[in-house]
C-alpha cells in the first residue's frame, strides 16, 4: 500500500537531517600542527624579497597543484574571488572594455569585470547544461569584447572545445571559473585548464576546501606573474623588479597563509576519492529517478566526468498542475531538502538595475568612453530565467559523506512524491 505523503499527513521517509559533509582529518590536524610548530603562519611581504612569493607551504601547495593537475602554474589566493579578480587584471582588462559572463552563477564571476572598470555583457545559458555555450557566446560578442568568464556550474565543464574556437577567431581572452568542479574532465583534461586562466576555489563548501582559498591555473608565465603581483601589493615592487607593463599593476592583499595552505595540499590528496564518492552517488541517484514522471535527471556530455557539486533537477509543473514551490514543499516534509532554482540572474541585481557600483556617478555603467549599450532588462537571458523561476530544483544529494542508503532514501522520497504528484494538485492547503 503507498504511504500517504507527509505533507497530508503521512510519515516522512526520513527522520533524521542528511549526514553532512566533513572531509577533514588527523591529516589536517597533523598538518596545521606542524605549521603552528614552526612558528611561521606565513611568510609574504610586500616588497621586493624571497618572501614576496610566500613561504614553503604556499609554495608546496602551489607546486603540487601544477603536478595534480598538469598545468605550469599555480597561483594560490584567500579565495576564489581573489583570483577571478587577479585573472581579471592579469589580463589587462579596463574601462570601456567589454567581459561576455554568464547570469547563473555566484556575483563575482561578473563582478570581476567591474572591479577594472569594464561593462558584464550577460549571455544565456545552455538548457541542457547550464553553463554558457559557443552560441550563446557569440551572439554577444561585439568590437569592444575583451574577455569571457565561463562558468562550469554545478561541476559540468562547459563545452570548451567550441568555446575556445570562437575565443581564437575573435582574439578574445577566457576565464574558466571551476569553482565547482575540482576534478572533472572534459574530453580526457581537466576542468580548470581549458582556458587561458583556470579558477579553483578552496571555500568551505566545495569538493576540497581549507576554510577559504582558492587557486589561479595558467600554462602562460607572464599571465601568472601579473597574478602573483596583483595578489602582493604589485604597486611597491614594480621599480625593485624592473616590471615596465604597468596595467592593472595596483596591488592586494589576496595572500593565502601557510594554514590553509598546509590543509589544502593534504585536502587535494583526498579529491581523487572523494569526487569518485560523488560520481558513484550521481549515478546511482540518477539511475533511481530515470522515467519518474515530470522530470529531467541532470544531463552530462560525452567525454565529459562530471565534478558533481550539486545535483540539479529540471521539473515542468505543466505536465502535473503542482507548481515548483508545492513539489518542494512535499519533499522538504519528507526529510528531503531542495533548493529552488539556483541565484537570481545576477542583471536583476540592484547593482546592475540601478546602474551604481564604484563611486556616486555609476561608473562603470557612465564611462563616457564606453560606446556600447547597456541592456539588463529582464528578459535578457529566456532560458537562464526559466531555470531559476520555473524549473530548476537542486540539492547537495551526492557528496561523500552519504551512503548508498543516504541516496536511496533521497530517491525514496522523490519517487513517493511524483507518484502521488495528484494528490498535491488536489490539496489547496
Amino acid at each position: 500500500m503507498t504511504q500517504q505523503l507527509a505533507l497530508l499527513g503521512g510519515n516522512p521517509v526520513r527522520t533524521a537531517p542528511l549526514p553532512a559533509y566533513n572531509t577533514l582529518g588527523p591529516e589536517e590536524r597533523a598538518a596545521v600542527n606542524a605549521v603552528l610548530d614552526s612558528a611561521v603562519l606565513s611568510r609574504f611581504l610586500g616588497a621586493w624579497t624571497p618572501d614576496f612569493y610566500g613561504g614553503d607551504r604556499v609554495q608546496a601547495l602551489e607546486r603540487a597543484w601544477e603536478k595534480h593537475f598538469d598545468i605550469a602554474h599555480a597561483v594560490s589566493m584567500n579565495s576564489a574571488t581573489s583570483c577571478l579578480y587577479a585573472a581579471v587584471g592579469a589580463l589587462g582588462i579596463g574601462p570601456g572594455d567589454e567581459v561576455i559572463v554568464s547570469p547563473y552563477t555566484m556575483s563575482a564571476s561578473a563582478v570581476a569585470a567591474v572591479v577594472y572598470g569594464a561593462i558584464p555583457v550577460f549571455a544565456d545559458i545552455d538548457p541542457a547544461t547550464f553553463c554558457l555555450s559557443a552560441e550563446t557566446i557569440a551572439a554577444r560578442i561585439t568590437s569592444r569584447t575583451k574577455a569571457i568568464i565561463v562558468v562550469d556550474i554545478f561541476g559540468q565543464p562547459a563545452d570548451f572545445g567550441p568555446i575556445m574556437t570562437l575565443a581564437r577567431q575573435h582574439g578574445l581572452r577566457v576565464i574558466e571559473d571551476n569553482a565547482q568542479g575540482p576534478g572533472a574532465r572534459y574530453h580526457g583534461r581537466y576542468s580548470g585548464t581549458l582556458a587561458d586562466i583556470g579558477i579553483f576555489s578552496l571555500n568551505y563548501h566545495k569538493t576540497i576546501h581549507c576554510g577559504e582559498g582558492g587557486v589561479a591555473v595558467t600554462m602562460d608565465a607572464e599571465l601568472a606573474e601579473r597574478m602573483r603581483l596583483i595578489r602582493n601589493h604589485a604597486e611597491a615592487v614594480t621599480k625593485p623588479k624592473g616590471e615596465t607593463n604597468l596595467v592593472n599593476l595596483v596591488g592586494f592583499n589576496y595572500r593565502m597563509t601557510e594554514i590553509e595552505a598546509a590543509i589544502a595540499a593534504e585536502q587535494l590528496k583526498k579529491l581523487p576519492t572523494l569526487l569518485a564518492a560523488r560520481q558513484a552517488n550521481a549515478t546511482r541517484l540518477s539511475e533511481r529517478l530515470a522515467g519518474l514522471p515530470g522530470i529531467q535527471t541532470p544531463f552530462v556530455q560525452p567525454s565529459v566526468e562530471h565534478g558533481w557539486y550539486v545535483y540539479a533537477i529540471k521539473y515542468d509543473a505543466s505536465l502535473s498542475g503542482v507548481p515548483r514551490a508545492k513539489l518542494a514543499q512535499a519533499l522538504r516534509a519528507e526529510g528531503i531538502p531542495v533548493g529552488e532554482g539556483y541565484v537570481e540572474p545576477l542583471y536583476l541585481q540592484p547593482m546592475y538595475q540601478q546602474r551604481i557600483a564604484i563611486g556616486r556617478d555609476g561608473f562603470p555603467f557612465t564611462y563616457p568612453g564606453y560606446q556600447g549599450e547597456l541592456n539588463y532588462a529582464r528578459g535578457l537571458c529566456p532560458v537562464t530565467e526559466q531555470m531559476h523561476f520555473q524549473t530548476l530544483l537542486y540539492a547537495d544529494y551526492v557528496h561523500a559523506g552519504l551512503s548508498l542508503a543516504d541516496v536511496d532514501s533521497i530517491a525514496n522520497a522523490w519517487e513517493k512524491v511524483l507518484t502521488q504528484i495528484d494528490h498535491l494538485r488536489e490539496d489547496r492547503a
